[in-house]
Protein backbone atom coordinates (compact mmCIF):
# COMPACT_ATOMS: atom_id res chain seq x y z
CA UNK A 1 0.00 0.00 0.00
CA UNK A 2 2.96 2.34 0.71
CA UNK A 3 6.49 2.11 -0.66
CA UNK A 4 9.05 4.84 0.06
CA UNK A 5 12.43 4.64 -1.64
CA UNK A 6 15.51 6.76 -0.83
CA UNK A 7 13.43 9.76 0.27
CA UNK A 8 15.30 12.99 1.03
CA UNK A 9 13.67 16.24 2.15
CA UNK A 10 15.11 19.64 3.09
CA UNK A 11 13.72 22.52 5.09
CA UNK A 12 15.35 25.97 5.08
CA UNK A 13 18.52 24.48 3.65
CA UNK A 14 18.75 21.74 6.30
CA UNK A 15 18.26 18.07 5.45
CA UNK A 16 15.43 16.69 7.58
CA UNK A 17 14.98 13.32 5.84
CA UNK A 18 17.97 11.41 4.50
CA UNK A 19 17.61 8.30 2.34
CA UNK A 20 14.44 6.99 4.04
CA UNK A 21 13.04 3.73 2.66
CA UNK A 22 10.11 1.75 4.07
CA UNK A 23 7.08 -0.29 3.07
CA UNK A 24 3.62 -0.73 4.59
CA UNK A 25 1.33 -3.52 3.40
CA UNK A 26 -2.43 -3.22 3.10
CA UNK A 27 -4.07 -3.60 6.51
CA UNK A 28 -0.85 -2.86 8.40
CA UNK A 29 -0.45 -0.25 11.13
CA UNK A 30 3.02 1.30 10.98
CA UNK A 31 3.94 3.44 13.98
CA UNK A 32 6.72 6.02 13.67
CA UNK A 33 8.63 6.66 16.90
CA UNK A 34 11.79 8.53 17.79
CA UNK A 35 12.94 11.81 19.32
CA UNK A 36 11.20 15.09 18.57
CA UNK A 37 12.67 16.88 15.57
CA UNK A 38 13.78 13.62 13.97
CA UNK A 39 11.65 14.00 10.85
CA UNK A 40 8.60 11.85 11.64
CA UNK A 41 5.99 14.52 10.90
CA UNK A 42 7.88 15.63 7.78
CA UNK A 43 7.78 12.06 6.50
CA UNK A 44 4.02 11.94 7.07
CA UNK A 45 3.55 15.23 5.21
CA UNK A 46 5.61 13.92 2.29
CA UNK A 47 3.39 10.82 2.15
CA UNK A 48 0.27 12.98 1.86
CA UNK A 49 1.71 15.48 -0.62
CA UNK A 50 1.55 18.33 1.89
CA UNK A 51 5.31 18.81 1.69
CA UNK A 52 7.65 18.50 -1.28
CA UNK A 53 10.78 16.35 -1.18
CA UNK A 54 14.03 16.75 -3.11
CA UNK A 55 14.78 13.17 -4.19
CA UNK A 56 13.47 9.64 -3.98
CA UNK A 57 9.94 8.35 -4.66
CA UNK A 58 6.72 7.71 -2.78
CA UNK A 59 4.05 5.26 -3.93
CA UNK A 60 0.88 5.34 -1.82
CA UNK A 61 -2.53 3.79 -2.53
CA UNK A 62 -1.48 3.28 -6.17
CA UNK A 63 -0.48 6.94 -6.57
CA UNK A 64 3.10 8.00 -7.23
CA UNK A 65 4.72 11.19 -5.90
CA UNK A 66 7.94 12.53 -7.39
CA UNK A 67 10.46 15.15 -6.20
CA UNK A 68 9.32 18.77 -6.18
CA UNK A 69 5.81 20.25 -6.00
CA UNK A 70 3.05 17.90 -7.14
CA UNK A 71 0.53 18.89 -9.85
CA UNK A 72 -2.82 19.97 -8.41
CA UNK A 73 -4.75 17.18 -10.16
CA UNK A 74 -2.39 14.54 -8.71
CA UNK A 75 -2.84 15.96 -5.21
CA UNK A 76 -6.60 15.88 -5.60
CA UNK A 77 -6.50 12.21 -6.61
CA UNK A 78 -4.18 11.35 -3.71
CA UNK A 79 -6.40 13.08 -1.17
CA UNK A 80 -9.38 11.04 -2.28
CA UNK A 81 -7.52 7.92 -1.09
CA UNK A 82 -5.25 9.22 1.68
CA UNK A 83 -6.73 10.83 4.80
CA UNK A 84 -4.80 12.75 7.45
CA UNK A 85 -5.57 13.57 11.07
CA UNK A 86 -3.52 16.36 12.64
CA UNK A 87 -2.49 17.24 16.18
CA UNK A 88 -4.71 20.31 16.40
CA UNK A 89 -8.00 18.95 14.97
CA UNK A 90 -8.46 21.77 12.38
CA UNK A 91 -12.25 21.49 12.38
CA UNK A 92 -14.17 24.20 10.53
CA UNK A 93 -15.53 26.35 13.40
CA UNK A 94 -18.56 27.57 11.40
CA UNK A 95 -19.82 24.01 10.79
CA UNK A 96 -21.38 21.58 13.26
CA UNK A 97 -19.80 18.19 13.86
CA UNK A 98 -22.01 16.56 11.23
CA UNK A 99 -21.37 19.46 8.86
CA UNK A 100 -17.61 18.97 9.19
CA UNK A 101 -17.87 15.25 8.45
CA UNK A 102 -20.34 15.59 5.55
CA UNK A 103 -18.52 18.40 3.73
CA UNK A 104 -15.83 16.52 1.75
CA UNK A 105 -18.08 13.68 0.51
CA UNK A 106 -20.56 16.27 -0.71
CA UNK A 107 -18.12 18.73 -2.29
CA UNK A 108 -15.33 16.41 -3.48
CA UNK A 109 -17.13 13.14 -4.13
CA UNK A 110 -20.36 14.78 -5.25
CA UNK A 111 -22.66 12.83 -2.91
CA UNK A 112 -26.18 14.23 -2.52
CA UNK A 113 -26.45 16.30 0.66
CA UNK A 114 -28.78 13.86 2.43
CA UNK A 115 -26.59 10.86 1.61
CA UNK A 116 -23.50 12.73 2.82
CA UNK A 117 -25.25 13.58 6.10
CA UNK A 118 -26.38 9.96 6.55
CA UNK A 119 -22.78 8.80 6.08
CA UNK A 120 -21.57 11.48 8.49
CA UNK A 121 -24.12 10.48 11.12
CA UNK A 122 -23.06 6.84 10.83
CA UNK A 123 -19.39 7.76 11.24
CA UNK A 124 -20.07 9.96 14.27
CA UNK A 125 -21.88 7.00 15.82
CA UNK A 126 -18.85 4.83 15.03
CA UNK A 127 -16.56 7.18 16.99
CA UNK A 128 -19.06 7.48 19.86
CA UNK A 129 -20.38 10.96 19.11
CA UNK A 130 -23.84 10.37 17.63
CA UNK A 131 -25.52 12.63 20.19
CA UNK A 132 -23.11 15.48 19.41
CA UNK A 133 -23.89 15.59 15.68
CA UNK A 134 -25.33 19.10 15.84
CA UNK A 135 -22.74 20.49 18.29
CA UNK A 136 -20.36 23.28 17.30
CA UNK A 137 -16.63 22.50 17.59
CA UNK A 138 -16.15 25.18 20.27
CA UNK A 139 -18.55 23.32 22.58
CA UNK A 140 -16.71 19.99 22.31
CA UNK A 141 -13.80 18.76 24.40
CA UNK A 142 -10.42 18.20 22.78
CA UNK A 143 -10.95 14.45 22.67
CA UNK A 144 -14.37 14.89 21.10
CA UNK A 145 -13.00 17.29 18.48
CA UNK A 146 -10.25 14.83 17.59
CA UNK A 147 -12.81 12.05 17.18
CA UNK A 148 -14.82 14.31 14.85
CA UNK A 149 -11.59 14.89 12.90
CA UNK A 150 -11.13 11.11 12.58
CA UNK A 151 -14.72 10.71 11.40
CA UNK A 152 -14.14 13.49 8.86
CA UNK A 153 -11.07 11.68 7.50
CA UNK A 154 -13.01 8.40 7.33
CA UNK A 155 -15.86 10.05 5.43
CA UNK A 156 -13.80 9.95 2.22
CA UNK A 157 -13.36 6.16 2.66
CA UNK A 158 -9.57 6.46 2.45
CA UNK A 159 -7.37 3.51 1.64
CA UNK A 160 -4.67 4.93 3.95
CA UNK A 161 -5.03 7.04 7.11
CA UNK A 162 -2.13 9.14 8.43
CA UNK A 163 -2.09 10.36 12.05
CA UNK A 164 0.33 13.05 13.22
CA UNK A 165 0.56 12.70 17.01
CA UNK A 166 -3.23 12.63 17.35
CA UNK A 167 -3.19 12.71 21.17
CA UNK A 168 -0.31 15.08 21.97
CA UNK A 169 -2.64 18.02 22.69
CA UNK A 170 -4.94 15.98 24.96
CA UNK A 171 -4.99 15.02 28.61
CA UNK A 172 -4.72 11.28 29.42
CA UNK A 173 -8.49 10.70 29.61
CA UNK A 174 -9.18 12.39 26.28
CA UNK A 175 -6.16 10.68 24.73
CA UNK A 176 -7.57 7.33 25.82
CA UNK A 177 -10.85 8.07 24.02
CA UNK A 178 -9.04 8.82 20.77
CA UNK A 179 -6.64 5.88 21.01
CA UNK A 180 -9.57 3.49 21.50
CA UNK A 181 -11.07 4.72 18.21
CA UNK A 182 -7.72 4.27 16.43
CA UNK A 183 -7.28 0.80 17.92
CA UNK A 184 -10.76 -0.14 16.67
CA UNK A 185 -9.79 1.01 13.16
CA UNK A 186 -6.65 -1.13 13.40
CA UNK A 187 -8.72 -4.18 14.34
CA UNK A 188 -10.90 -3.46 11.30
CA UNK A 189 -7.94 -3.66 8.91
CA UNK A 190 -7.53 0.04 8.10
CA UNK A 191 -4.04 0.76 6.71
CA UNK A 192 -2.50 3.45 8.91
CA UNK A 193 0.76 5.26 9.59
CA UNK A 194 0.82 6.87 13.03
CA UNK A 195 3.36 9.24 14.55
CA UNK A 196 3.23 8.90 18.33
CA UNK A 197 5.32 9.07 21.49
CA UNK A 198 2.86 6.75 23.27
CA UNK A 199 4.72 3.44 23.31
CA UNK A 200 1.92 1.68 25.21
CA UNK A 201 -0.45 2.48 22.36
CA UNK A 202 2.15 1.45 19.78
CA UNK A 203 2.52 -1.94 21.46
CA UNK A 204 -1.25 -2.36 21.35
CA UNK A 205 -2.00 -1.29 17.77
CA UNK A 206 1.14 -1.51 15.63
CA UNK A 207 2.06 -4.32 13.30
CA UNK A 208 5.45 -2.71 12.67
CA UNK A 209 7.40 0.04 14.42
CA UNK A 210 9.84 2.31 12.60
CA UNK A 211 12.25 4.44 14.61
CA UNK A 212 13.28 7.70 12.91
CA UNK A 213 16.36 9.42 14.32
CA UNK A 214 17.99 12.50 12.76
CA UNK A 215 16.05 12.02 9.52
CA UNK A 216 17.02 8.37 9.02
CA UNK A 217 15.45 4.99 9.70
CA UNK A 218 17.44 3.83 12.72
CA UNK A 219 15.56 0.59 13.42
CA UNK A 220 12.44 -1.25 12.35
CA UNK A 221 10.67 -4.33 13.56
CA UNK A 222 7.74 -5.64 15.54
CA UNK A 223 6.52 -3.79 18.68
CA UNK A 224 7.94 -6.61 20.81
CA UNK A 225 11.39 -6.21 19.26
CA UNK A 226 11.65 -2.42 19.34
CA UNK A 227 9.59 -1.36 22.35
Amino acid sequence: MIVVESLCADRCGTRVLADVSLAVAAGEVAVLVGPSGGGKSTLLRCLSGLEAFVSGTVAIAEHRLTPGPQPADRLERIRRDVGMVFQQFHLFPHLTAIGNVALAPRVVRGLPAEEARDRARSLLERVGLARFADAWPATLSGGQQQRVAIARALAMEPRVLLFDEPTSALDPTMAGEVLEVVAELARGGQTMVIVTHDHAFARRAATQVIEIVAGRVARRGSPGELL
